[in-house]
């Protein structure tokens, strides 16, 4: 009588495993329908590239030219290397500073009033759900030829000519990269956190016993734990060098004074195939830029794969 009474439980649980399979997969299915629409269908607009298209005239009816706006890319040089230049400048300082969410995330987790780690845990976060025109409209604000910045140094008489840095060429990428930490700092340690709650609390535990001090068990515990969430998502920020420097944030910033300094691949793609109307060339860029991203993407993968001995993805 066992038997059957254990076949039946087993055919339940099989059943069971089933329906909780099929339910999600039927949650997940929305999402890869928004992926597939919104990443995938506009691959098609990389036809683009190979007709001389003009707004307004159809495809159809648009002269084929191959590779003809490619070569162009190659013969523009100059404002090739300009923007690639700022592009890896910017990308590669926003990596650099990457280990602040590390620290940040440490520091948070050793403090132990719940409501002052709540309360900063929140103010920092916020900044992240502000729209960069409300970011560029408040460093305007404090930042500009006639802003608080300016205003306070005067009466203090330490500057005698008001300072513009959001003109100041030489300092745009330092500026920029500031404030894209100021936004991104308390959102960007929440991984951080969850990977540092993942760690076994036992392993505190004992090593307070053997007489650890907090820096110690830090140093032994909590920084290699979180170590693979960072090596991670450093190798998918160089894949992503190309494009890690947000648009919203050079869009808004953009100006003359700094237009050399601030202007990445992704705002020249716009300068050029939008607000200039040379849609081929502009998508040629683009598509020249996505190429690179997925053979760097690859090839971090293959470095994962060698160092840690596990890929990426």
């Amino acid at each position: 009588m066992k038997a059957p009474s254990s076949a039946a439980a087993v055919s339940v649980r099989k059943r069971r495993l089933k329906a909780s399979r099929v339910a999600l997969f039927a949650m997940v299915v929305p999402f890869v329908i928004l992926v597939f629409v919104f990443n995938y269908i506009p691959l098609f607009g990389w036809l683009y590239a190979f007709y001389d298209y003009k707004p307004g005239i159809p495809l159809s009816q648009t002269p084929f030219v191959g590779l003809k706006f490619f070569r162009l890319v190659l013969d523009s040089k100059d404002d090739l290397i300009r923007v690639l230049t700022n592009t890896i400048a910017l990308s590669m300082l926003s990596i650099l500073t990457s280990p602040l969410a590390v620290i940040f995330a440490i520091l948070l987790n050793e403090t132990r009033s719940k409501l002052f780690k709540k309360t900063v845990q929140t103010l920092t976060t916020l900044p992240n759900f502000i729209s960069w025109i409300i970011v560029y409209s408040l460093a305007s604000v404090i930042f500009s030829s006639g802003g608080l910045l300016n205003q306070i140094l005067f009466k203090l008489h330490w500057i005698e000519d008001a300072t513009n840095v959001l003109g100041n060429q030489p300092a745009t990428w330092w500026f920029q990269t500031a404030i894209s930490v100021w936004k991104g700092l308390g959102f960007g340690s929440i991984i951080y956190l969850a990977a540092i709650a993942g760690i076994d609390q036992e392993l505190y535990d004992a090593a307070k016993v053997d007489g650890a001090g907090r820096f110690q068990r830090i140093m032994a515990i909590t920084v290699p734990g979180i170590m693979p969430t960072f090596f991670v998502l450093t190798l998918l920020n160089v894949a992503n060098l190309l494009s890690s420097f947000s648009f919203e944030q050079n869009f808004v910033f953009y100006n003359s004074l700094v237009a050399d300094k601030i202007e990445t691949l992704d705002y020249y793609v716009y300068r050029t195939g939008i607000a200039t109307g040379d849609v081929s060339f502009g998508t040629a860029v683009g598509m020249a830029k996505s190429l690179i991203s997925i053979v760097l993407l690859f090839s971090v993968n293959a470095v994962s794969k060698r160092v840690r001995g596990q890929s990426v993805f």
